[in-house]
């Protein structure tokens, strides 16, 4: 089959010619991916050995219907014998449908929407579009993965869409090497190519490319919305309580490792979960000033004889000093028999309200800010790090939270949390009344919180936390 080079520009022809299974491309916005796209898929429906389905889905039906015309336009300079089908019925009882061509291989492309249920039973080549834009990623990836269990291809395109995003993980998981071939092209590239000069329809010298990409930069008015959507680089969500690089900087490859425990004093967070969200336990050892994690339990619907199990195997294989546990709804028993097994001198139950939740966020966020923390590298544990929010509510108090999804809600994150409290702080006390109460009233209940410590320094200590948290 002929192939029609004179249509591509470097980057484009770049893409195509990279024969590798997994591809996937980071770019600017209306570079003519999509069109170039539309051009492989085409030929390798046509190709009459190994030809394949493609099953192609971007974030909305407007975008289908454009691949869909650039494949039929394709199809007809390469003379592929193409049948335009209009729009079938994939799924009846889901009411799904796909714009279809058939091509003289009888192989057909699909444009669908980026309905997850879609991509059921289905076999060949995989194409999502606009993948960090469609409505829900992981459940799109989860559904249309399966699609290449045989070994064909899998392309994935799209501009950022943030951070924290499957899209984003994958383009992140691309870049060490985990074997598939990544292509980045932002608007700057693509205009030194010539893609102002296809714009425009002359010949651009530099300079004038210069002032056709600044007039470009000038015209959206909007330095983050340039730099996402044009220059591949994503902006991180405001609200996220531990941006990436802070995470990054504190991981370290022999963190995570049971065997490289080296006897030193150790602490412990738990995070209780039954059926949705993970039980996980974080064990850290203090060397130095540094609080190097040793070892991460994460279960899923483990029953609580289980989880008893696995904190009873940790205070026995390290010297525990102190171990914090969630307490709240359902933490209330695995607590009580904890302190039952292990003592209450190391085993201190911690309720999640909101204030605790920012007394425990603020001040491990200062030891991963001081980087005193040393934490695996493993995607899972970045990614709950990163989820957790901190929110305002309408009466103006922050809040922290994540969203819940299939990896859990944060629980790693808290764990590693109440690891840090159990390693710095004293017992966690809802301080939210302190504001209301008076200095005696505070220095009675800092003796009492803190079972034994002096009243006064007491006070102290606690008076110091409520300043730095912004009480």
């Amino acid at each position: 089959m002929r192939q029609r080079r004179e249509h591509f520009l470097p980057y484009q022809a770049a893409w195509l010619n990279d024969r590798s299974r997994l591809k996937i491309w980071e770019k600017s916005r209306r570079i003519g991916a999509t069109y170039v796209q539309a051009y492989e898929d085409v030929r390798d429906a046509a190709i009459n050995k190994g030809a394949l389905d493609v099953w192609f889905s971007s974030a909305d039906e407007s975008a289908a219907k454009e691949y869909i015309r650039y494949c039929a336009q394709w199809a007809r300079l390469l003379d592929a014998g193409a049948r335009d089908l209009g729009e079938v019925v994939i799924d009846s009882e889901a009411d799904i449908k796909a714009l279809v061509i058939e091509l003289s291989t009888g192989k057909r492309i699909h444009g669908l929407s980026s309905n997850p249920t879609a991509f059921r039973s289905k076999g060949g080549k995989l194409v999502l579009d606009e993948f960090a834009f469609h409505k829900d990623p992981e459940a799109m990836w989860k559904a249309a993965e399966p699609i290449t269990t045989w070994g064909a291809p899998v392309r994935i395109l799209s501009t950022y869409n943030g951070k924290g995003n499957r899209y984003y993980r994958m383009v992140d998981e691309a870049r060490k090497g985990n074997g598939w071939s990544l292509h980045t092209t932002t608007l700057a590239t693509a205009v030194e190519q010539g893609l102002a000069d296809r714009i425009t329809g002359k010949k651009l010298s530099p300079d004038e490319r210069e002032g056709w990409l600044a007039a470009k930069r000038a015209a959206i008015g909007d330095e983050e919305a340039w730099q996402q959507e044009y220059m591949c680089q994503p902006v991180d969500e405001a609200t996220a309580w531990l941006p990436w690089p802070l995470i990054t900087a504190c991981e370290h490859a022999e963190a995570g490792r049971p065997e490289q425990y080296a006897g030193g004093d150790c602490f412990v967070g738990m995070d209780i979960g039954r059926r949705g969200d993970l039980t996980v336990i974080w064990v850290a050892e203090r060397v130095g000033d540094i609080l190097w994690t040793r070892e991460v339990v994460q279960m899923r619907r483990a029953a609580f004889a289980e989880q008893d199990a696995a904190l009873a195997r940790v205070m026995a294989s390290y010297r525990v000093i102190r171990a914090c546990i969630d307490q709240t709804g359902i933490g209330e028993k695995p607590v009580e028999d904890a302190q039952r097994a292990h003592g209450k001198s190391k085993i201190e139950g911690v309720l999640f309200t909101a204030a605790v939740k920012q007394e425990l966020a603020t001040i491990g966020k200062q030891m991963v800010e001081e980087r005193r923390v040393r934490i695996p590298s493993a995607r899972e544990i970045r990614e709950s790090h990163h989820a957790v929010r901190r929110l305002m509510t309408a009466a103006g108090n922050p809040r922290f939270d994540a969203d819940r999804t299939e990896a859990g809600h944060a629980d790693a994150f808290w764990a590693h949390m109440l690891c840090i409290h159990a390693a710095t702080g004293t017992p966690a006390v809802d301080f939210s009344a302190w504001r209301r109460a008076d200095t005696d009233a505070q220095t009675r209940a800092v003796g009492q919180a803190t079972g034994g410590i002096d009243a006064r320094s007491g006070f102290g200590i606690v008076r110091s936390a409520l300043h730095m948290i912004g009480f």
